[in-house]
């Protein structure tokens, strides 16, 4: 692989910004200071200048649909995408055809990943209400935690057994990333707009059937539980302002046994966006009010919010295109993340420093991932190129999902990723991709789980 010097970057890390040269050896980072010499002839040698380098990102929430669901995507097609926008590293959920809920069917993803994937990877495993014992197999040196569907999942993994939950929560050190809206609350606000508009519901009444009330009932329950059993949690998507009062900014990061995520689309639209974005805005969580999105923004920058991720769910065209009852939530949103993230920093709303943190940073101490979501000595050399004078449209041109199109579509960003390594590998290069390197399994350094 040979040495590669990263030259005049504005490196964003750990809370600063400095001007320097990052030397890459192998898979991983050599040195970091202010001026680096080319120690060889050999030395590929890249000018940075103008550009921001930080950490590759983190995605601890991504559904790349494979197996079982490859019209839609691939771990191949989407990671490429990831690697495009600036992701290093995902972890994908369980709720695969198969599901994930078995060693051997987890074992089968990775071995699928070591193939195809760009990017670094790891999945989940899958809780049901009858797999506690496989559960407690799972591995925590090298798979990434248990998720649970505590509302809106496929098949039979949600979680509704309340003995199981407790008994889940209270035998099992390993993180457990929750899906919370409450299917009660859900079914009957359903059934009331079912009986008002028929199956042909406006889409705007999206954020009402799956409303405040579900996802804050849900959230509080999980909470309660963790605190009650001691289980480390990790509750995915927040998408109401109500639900970030449940969480505190107290302590570290790493200190935390509770923490909290929220997704690009949370921030970025809101119900206003339904009348033009129609179901291609689907999500759940739903996207709620214009108050809702003000009140992530201010936990997430005050701190009880911890990680910004997409819950990437890629679904075809045609499928979103059906009625609202029969149309599936989830949309793509890898290739787009940073750029949005950078894009809103333009806009004031947040710091490059505090994307770093969010996006990077504390997806790596919070799941404990190991030598990645730094631009440190000794770190993998997972790294990210931004420029941020290079505006462009996103358009079916450019959109590289297998599904073919993007909930930013006609979105004009100011910043483009424009050079991605995976384990000191140029991946990306102004939009070349090298396709003979794959990404590495995550490792994971937990010595109390």
């Amino acid at each position: 692989m040979g040495l590669t010097l990263i030259k005049n970057a504005k490196i964003v890390n750990e809370g600063t910004i400095f001007e320097g040269d990052i030397l890459i050896d192998g898979e991983y980072i050599v040195d970091i200071d202010t001026s680096i010499s080319s120690k060889s002839a050999t030395t590929k040698v890249i000018d940075a200048e103008g550009k921001y380098l930080i950490p590759g990102a983190i995605d601890d929430q991504v559904h790349f649909r494979e197996p079982g669901l490859t019209h839609k995507a691939t771990i191949e097609t989407e990671s490429r995408a990831a690697v495009a926008g600036g992701i290093t590293s995902f972890i994908e959920m369980p709720n695969t055809s198969p599901q994930a809920t078995t060693q051997e069917l987890l074992e089968d993803k990775f071995t699928i990943a070591s193939k195809t994937s760009y990017a670094n990877y790891s999945f989940m495993f899958g809780g049901t209400n009858d797999n506690l014992e496989e559960l407690l197999k799972t591995n925590p040196k090298n798979v990434a935690g248990i998720k649970l569907f505590l509302g809106s999942s496929t098949g039979n993994m949600l979680v509704d057994n309340e003995e199981v939950l407790e008994k889940i929560f209270s035998s099992t050190k390993m993180l457990i990333a929750v899906h919370c809206e409450d299917e009660t609350t859900i079914k009957n606000n359903l059934d009331n707009y079912l009986k008002e508009y028929g199956e042909d519901i406006p889409v705007e009444m999206h954020p009402k059937i799956r409303s405040e009330e579900a996802c804050y009932l849900s959230s509080s329950k999980a909470i309660e539980l963790a605190k009650k059993t001691g289980a480390r949690l990790h509750v995915f998507h927040l998408s109401t302002a109500k639900e970030t009062a449940l969480f505190s900014n107290k302590i570290p990061v790493e200190k935390k046994q509770i923490t909290a995520e929220v997704c690009i689309h949370h921030l970025w639209f809101d119900e206003s966006d339904y009348k033009k974005k129609g179901t291609f805005i689907k999500w759940n969580p739903a996207v709620k009010s214009e108050e809702d999105k003000d009140g992530l923004w201010k936990a997430l920058l005050d701190d009880r919010i911890d990680v910004i991720a997409t819950d990437h769910a890629p679904h075809t065209k045609e499928e979103k295109k059906q009625i609202y009852t029969k149309a599936p939530s989830g949309g793509p949103l890898v290739q787009h993340a940073i750029s949005a993230m950078f894009t809103a920093h333009r806009h004031g709303k947040i710091s490059l420093e505090k994307i770093v943190e969010k996006m990077c940073h504390n997806p790596a101490k919070i799941f404990k991932i190991e030598k990645r979501g730094f631009i440190k000595k000794g770190y993998y050399a997972d790294l990210a190129l931004v420029d941020i004078a290079s505006p462009w449209t996103v358009n079916k041109s450019n959109i590289l999902y297998k599904c073919g199109w993007s909930p930013f579509e006609g979105t004009t960003f100011y910043s483009k990723v424009t050079h991605t390594f995976v384990n000191g590998n140029l991946i990306y290069n102004n939009g070349k991709f090298n396709d003979t390197i794959k990404g590495k399994r995550l490792e994971f350094n937990r010595t109390d789980a």
